[in-house]
């Protein structure tokens, strides 16, 4: 059998045993410390209550563990480097457990949570930080040009979610340097994306472009900035938000606390909404999801799937919905969003949202006024592209695409 502690570390000097993760031939079980539950920190509401009683990790359809602790867990990208990784090190990938990856991340994971004991292999990297020289690493690797992962880019680059390369930095000024774990101030932590090979040659400024029409159509996010080297590059970067100085944040995204696989669109944005009421009783975070709603629809961002969407807890157990992140054009599986709204996700119309709003409590008077805020933001992408420094080609092209969806949401 396999065991794992699992912690909750909100900062060095606090961290609190949280339970102990099991496995059992290909069986995965969790228990709540005792001591823990009596903290009345609902670290997963939904899947995983505050109870003594010890739980079987049943829904194998979802994933191979409780979404939980699949939140510590990377996705596409960090798993491709982890698995190269391991294997250079003369570990069977096969038989590698979901408990082997969690023990391996450690404490090098994104929100709270971490893991002991950890698998230290000692990796170190003492060379300059080289986000030109990582980038040019991310894409040999991601063509299968070379199979070897350098200890630099397996630490920064192996937890963050998502498919596409980034890494986990510390930025102070023109200062970088890896920011995987406790950073020394005045360093901050940010995520630094690069380019995936079906992305436009300009993916950094246009994900930047986003960011800033974003800001404008009244969506919260944390600070975003683009990143230059000397031999030309532009790399899209944006503060974390499980992070403030060396405090740590527990996050759990929508797809996870319901065990929803995000590699299966299957939401709608209707269940969303009643999740975020029901989890944050907090109708300003309502009226937040339900703005980025209209965003995605307005600006063609239809990757918008469960794991795209977080929570994030506060050291006192009060949930919030979290900054809006990945906001980018994406043509969407099958040309479609991945959440629905109300049924519809090949052309939301109008009457799709104003509905989905009035459903769920939110008032005429707050949806014209988003809807107006937002198609004024997203008309005005052009001016947020050539702040950006997106090309013509691509401006042309999104520009487009975003006057398409506009049509029939004139203001007023």
């Amino acid at each position: 059998m396999i065991r794992l502690n699992v912690l909750l570390r909100f900062n060095p000097e606090t961290i609190i045993l949280v339970g102990e993760l099991a496995q059992d031939k290909k069986q995965i079980y969790f228990q709540y410390d005792q001591d823990f539950i009596g903290k009345d920190l609902w670290l997963s509401p939904y899947k995983l209550p505050l109870k003594h009683e010890l739980f079987e990790h049943k829904e194998r359809d979802f994933g191979p563990v409780f979404g939980l602790f699949d939140d510590s867990m990377p996705d596409g990208w960090g798993l491709l480097l982890m698995d190269r990784f391991l294997r250079k090190r003369g570990y069977d990938i096969g038989t590698l457990s979901v408990l082997d990856r969690l023990a391996f991340l450690g404490e090098k994971t994104m929100g709270a949570l971490i893991y002991e004991p950890a698998l230290d292999l000692k990796i170190s990297d003492s060379s300059p930080f080289d986000l030109h020289n990582l980038s040019k690493q991310s894409y040999d690797i991601l063509s299968g040009n070379i199979d070897i992962v350098l200890p630099q880019l397996m630490n920064a680059g192996g937890s963050p979610g998502g498919a596409r390369p980034k890494v986990l930095v510390g930025v102070f000024n023109e200062k970088m340097v890896s920011g995987e774990t406790d950073l020394l101030e005045p360093f901050e932590h940010w995520i630094i994306k690069f380019a995936a090979q079906n992305d436009f040659s300009d993916a950094g400024p246009v994900e930047y472009a986003y960011s800033l029409m974003a800001r404008d159509a009244g969506i919260k996010m944390t600070e975003t900035c683009l990143f230059n080297t000397p031999e030309g590059d532009q790399f899209f970067g944006i503060k974390r938000f499980d992070r403030r100085d060396n405090h740590r944040f527990h996050v759990h995204t929508f797809g996870n606390l319901i065990h929803s696989n995000f590699r299966l669109p299957s939401q709608d944005y209707d269940n969303f909404f009643k999740l975020v009421i029901n989890l944050t009783k907090n109708h300003n975070d309502l009226l937040r999801a339900f703005r980025q709603m209209v965003f995605n629809v307005f600006v063609n961002n239809r990757d918008d799937h469960v794991k795209n969407f977080t929570f994030i807890m506060n050291h006192e157990g009060e949930w919030s919905l979290s900054p809006a992140y990945d906001l980018i054009y994406s043509p969407g599986p099958g040309g479609e969003h991945s959440m629905t709204v109300l049924g519809e996700g090949k052309a939301p119309g109008k009457a799709d949202i104003y509905n989905v709003g009035k459903k769920n409590g939110i008032n005429k008077k707050d949806i014209n006024l988003m809807v107006d805020q937002v198609y004024d933001a997203a008309n005005n992408f052009q001016t947020h592209a050539e702040t950006a420094g997106v090309s013509k080609i691509t401006l042309k092209k999104i520009d487009s695409k975003i006057k398409h969806n506009l049509n029939g949401f004139s203001r007023g």
